[in-house]
């Protein structure tokens, strides 16, 4: 039986309306901010001060405050004879992969300035250089009060920054639930109450010499080597306790980080591993580096890894299909502490990092005789990198060069409210 003419046009026309409206819905999702599409891969809930109530992703047959059974390693490794703990840590949050590109969208310029133009002026003061004195005195009462009403202010101020930054650009993070890997950088001093985030060049070999001394584990900083803070197993992680443990302790303790202007930090890193004598960054970093993006390099160059330089490092660093992964050392530290899931009490920064760190300690109720060391970890006879320094090995990249990094350690700047660091960033 042969289709009548009208029905024909009936079916043709029905499929026509079918194909305009799927080839609408695929322009209209095309035109929108994949930003905005797509939650962003970061954690984010906060914790109350209140424990929560657990839940059992670690193992069943766990004690209240006891051990997992597999624990990780006590001690981040950062020394150049040995390999560091995070080999191949997770790849940066970043946003995902526009469906036709296939490239990653940067935060919009204009809500980037909407937002740095609400922000107070950052007063950022360099660091000193190495002093003689490995200790200071920490002040008395009656002349800190005025100074230490000055720096709670400050303090409120740094973490409304923080939380002002989670709120806009990591809204969709509350979702998240908290797992070892969150938590898997914050060291324990439980008989102060203590939880303290590493951030690699930012003072962390000697924030945890101060915390082996709070725990009465030396009895000065002065007396524990490098060997011995990195290598020993006298600081617990928190993700070596079980979730209730975690939980208990996240919403008890007082919870501190400490962080540094992010180029200076980049720069420190690269200055400790790739230009002094490294076992384990030379052969697993540099040679990758070197084999990827110097052209024409010289075999020894290849076989040892030395001699990579600063322009060569950000090529890597940028590299969205790196040769090798991301490391902490130069990783943003809003991944390694979940600033957006834990809700820190205290944020300190490099740059003031004497003042900070002698408040602190006056909060948790230190023994008065205990101050921050000053004295240099490694390489105590080179200087230490400053802002100045800084610019020297940034005038080695191109302008796009130093934009792209910019944009790789943007939430850093916006979280901690760090300045532009060139008058030519956008």
């Amino acid at each position: 039986m042969t289709p009548r003419p009208g029905t024909m046009r009936l079916a043709c026309m029905f499929s026509s309306i079918l194909l305009f409206g799927a080839a609408g819905l695929l322009l209209f999702i095309s035109l929108q901010d994949p930003t905005e599409l797509a939650p962003q891969q970061v954690p984010g809930i906060k914790f109350n001060l209140r424990p929560q109530q657990p839940h059992n992703y670690l193992h069943p047959g766990s004690a209240q405050d006891g051990s997992m059974k597999a624990p990780t390693d006590g001690v981040i490794r950062d020394s150049s004879s040995r390999a560091p703990r995070d080999r191949s840590p997770r790849e940066p949050d970043q946003p995902p992969l526009h469906p036709k590109t296939g490239a990653r969208p940067r935060l919009r310029q204009r809500r980037r300035r909407l937002l740095i133009k609400k922000m107070p002026a950052a007063a950022v003061s360099m660091p000193a250089n190495n002093s003689s004195s490995e200790t200071s005195v920490r002040p008395g009462p009656g002349a800190r009060d005025g100074r230490w009403a000055s720096m709670h202010r400050s303090q409120q101020e740094r973490k409304r920054m923080m939380r002002e930054a989670c709120a806009k650009y990591r809204a969709s993070s509350s979702r998240r639930a908290v797992t070892p890997l969150h938590v898997s950088r914050i060291f324990v001093e439980d008989r102060h109450r203590v939880l303290y985030c590493e951030v690699p060049k930012a003072g962390c070999s000697n924030w945890k010499r101060v915390l082996m001394v709070l725990a009465g584990l030396a009895p000065s900083a002065a007396d524990i080597q490098h060997n011995t803070v990195h290598y020993g197993s006298a600081l617990r992680r928190l993700d070596t306790f079980d979730r209730q443990g975690i939980l208990r302790r996240l919403g008890t303790y007082t919870k501190m980080l400490f962080v540094r202007e992010p180029f200076e930090r980049l720069v420190s890193a690269f200055r400790d591993k790739f230009e002094h004598p490294n076992s384990y960054y030379h052969p697993v970093f540099g040679k990758a580096i070197l084999a990827r993006y110097r052209a024409n390099a010289s075999r020894e160059a290849l076989r040892t890894g030395s001699g990579v330089r600063f322009p060569e490092f950000v090529q890597y660093l940028l590299d969205v299909h790196r040769p090798v992964g991301m490391d902490i050392h130069w990783d943003h530290v809003s991944r390694l502490c979940s600033p957006c899931l834990i809700d820190y009490d205290f944020v300190g920064k490099f740059e003031s990092l004497e003042d900070d760190a002698n408040f602190f300690l006056s909060l948790v109720r230190a023994p008065r005789n205990l101050t921050f060391p000053r004295f240099k970890d490694r390489h105590s006879q080179e200087a230490r990198t400053t802002a100045r320094i800084t610019r020297r090995y940034f005038a080695q990249l191109s302008a796009l060069q130093r934009q792209r990094t910019y944009d790789f350690y943007y939430m850093d700047y916006l979280m901690f409210n760090y300045s532009k660091p060139f008058a030519d960033l956008y």
